[in-house]
């Protein structure tokens, strides 16, 4: 049985196609993964054959159906009972999807309350199974915490047991594994793989090359808008026949081999270059639970400090008192030999250009009636209102270049961009005040295999030649290997390993260092010979 059949598909934006004449099908069963640079229609598409497309959009479509179901003329009640019930969805980011004042068991619980007649009591027991099915803990179907308390993995995961909580014959799963470790990641993949052995149909949208290699059945891959390839992952990785796909299939081994290579040998040592930033002690609890307890380091100029550890870690946490978002409980942090956290924020402002950051969801940070060309003026010089003088204009151009985005972009909305141009746009920004210091909290891990490495080569330049230091937050371990100097490993607020990355990635000395190693190996291996057997 088919579960979606998509066929001549066509989105358009402002009266340019933007997706056309997609057509793909997922088989009850089937895991099909959907790959292609950023901005190539992957998200639109999806979101169009689910009647979720953006205000605005014009979507004309030969045959599209759901289950079973012809959905081509359903009003949004009628494809608001067909989502949650027959279809599961998890958007790309997940940041922002779920309400951060409702209860996650709420959120959760929402596809069952609607669409099926069980019990109260029945349904917090499969709010409970799904939540554990994910990693998380089962409590939260009735403690009422809210979303906005969890960790940005956390939400994720959250999101993908609301996804499949209720059995749907579809489930549409747009970058599931983005802000989640590989340990995580793992669980997670494992929870589609049951949907998938009850029969659901996946559609996998992700830029993961090495997921789609171990765990898809097949691949479409699309460039500008159109699918240009598609049929067995062995067929498509090991014969590729269009250039787009060549170009990711070519980025994602040079991802693999960087990822096996010694990290640079000649990085300065640290007390050749100076500290630049410096924690001392910082912790930080919420409702009495440590997110961050004790953590201190130094940062030289030009060096890279790795931070790695599972989801809700305490990771953006410590990235956040680093910037002087969160104020620590306990702790400093200096920039540069001065204070700099705690401090007043009036106090900071002047010095603020010094530390940049890339934030997780950097779609949450772009004022919607900003263009990206305001964006970037605003970073640049203070005032926006100055982005019409040409050598200004000629510098958010040189910024948009800088980092693999159009120019013709400037006059867009960046919530019209696709995710993946959106944290290239938020990287540009970063880059805008030549900070001294940039904290990048996962500034790749919504990036194609090409943009990936394009971007990576820009930050390991950018490092080289100008001397900034970076704090490089990130639940891929390869680009890790790649960038950082010294990896901090945390594990429940707590540094557990701290050292040189050739010697943490090589000879790790503590459990969890190992263990998120070897996740990140299963992660790429796919499931095991004798779940499948199963």
């Amino acid at each position: 049985m088919t579960v979606l059949d998509v066929q001549g598909l066509t989105v358009s934006i402002g009266g340019t196609a933007v997706v056309q004449d997609v057509a793909l099908s997922v088989a009850a069963g089937e895991c099909v993964a959907l790959v292609g640079p950023s901005g190539s229609g992957k998200t639109v598409t999806a979101r169009a054959a689910l009647g979720l497309s953006a205000p605005g959009s014009a979507v004309r479509v030969d045959r599209l159906t759901v289950a079973g179901l012809d959905v081509r003329a359903f009003s949004d009640r009628r494809w608001r009972s067909v989502r949650g019930s027959r279809v599961g969805y998890v958007g790309q980011e997940a940041l922002g999807a779920l309400d951060p004042l409702r209860p996650v068991g709420r959120e959760v619980a929402d596809a069952l309350r609607l669409h099926t007649e069980m019990t109260a009591a029945s349904r917090v027991q499969a709010v409970r199974d799904a939540l554990a099915g994910v990693g998380l803990d089962p409590s939260i179907a009735t403690d009422g915490r809210l979303a906005g308390t969890l960790s940005g993995g956390m939400r994720q995961r959250a999101l993908i047991a609301a996804a499949t909580v209720g059995s749907p014959a579809l489930v549409v799963a747009d970058e599931p594994t983005t802000a989640l470790d590989a340990g995580v990641a793992v669980t997670v993949m494992e929870q589609l793989r049951a949907a998938q052995a009850r029969g659901a149909g996946l559609l996998v949208i992700t830029h993961d090359l090495g997921l789609v290699a171990g765990w898809a059945d097949r691949v479409v891959v699309m460039h500008e808008g159109r699918v240009v390839e598609q049929g067995t992952v062995t067929s498509v990785f090991e014969d590729p026949q269009h250039a787009s796909t060549q170009a990711l299939v070519c980025a994602a081994s040079h991802a693999a081999r960087s990822a096996g290579a010694t990290p640079r040998a000649d990085a300065p040592a640290p007390a050749e270059t100076g500290t630049v930033l410096a924690a001392a002690g910082l912790s930080r609890s919420f409702d009495g639970v440590p997110a961050v307890d004790a953590v201190s380091f130094g940062l030289g100029r030009g060096r890279v400090l790795g931070v790695i550890g599972a989801s809700g870690s305490g990771k953006t946490t410590l990235a956040r008192m680093l910037l002087g978002l969160e104020t620590p409980d306990t702790g400093t942090v200096t920039l540069d030999g001065s204070p700099w956290v705690p401090l007043d924020e009036r106090e900071r402002r002047p010095w603020r250009h010094r530390l940049s950051a890339v934030v997780q969801d950097p779609g949450a940070t772009f004022d919607e009636r900003w263009s990206v060309e305001r964006v970037l003026a605003d970073a640049f010089s203070g005032g926006a209102e100055r982005s019409a003088r040409g050598a200004l204009g000629d510098r958010v151009d040189a910024a948009l270049e800088q980092v693999g985005l159009d120019p013709a972009l400037r006059r867009r909305s960046p919530l019209t961009l696709s995710g993946g141009q959106r944290q290239r746009l938020a990287i540009a920004r970063a880059l805008a005040t030549s900070p001294e210091v940039i904290v990048l909290d996962e500034p790749v891990t919504a990036l194609d295999a090409t943009v990936q490495d394009a971007v990576l080569t820009l930050l390991e330049g950018l490092r080289d030649t100008t001397g900034v230091a970076m704090v490089f937050v990130s639940h891929d371990l390869r680009a890790v290997r790649r960038m950082a100097d010294d990896v901090l490993v945390v594990h429940e607020g707590r540094v557990v390993e701290h050292g040189p990355a050739a010697s943490v990635f090589d000879r790790p000395t503590h459990a969890v260092t190992a263990r998120l190693l070897h996740a990140a190996d299963r992660l790429a291996a796919g499931p095991r010979p004798e779940a499948d057997a199963a």
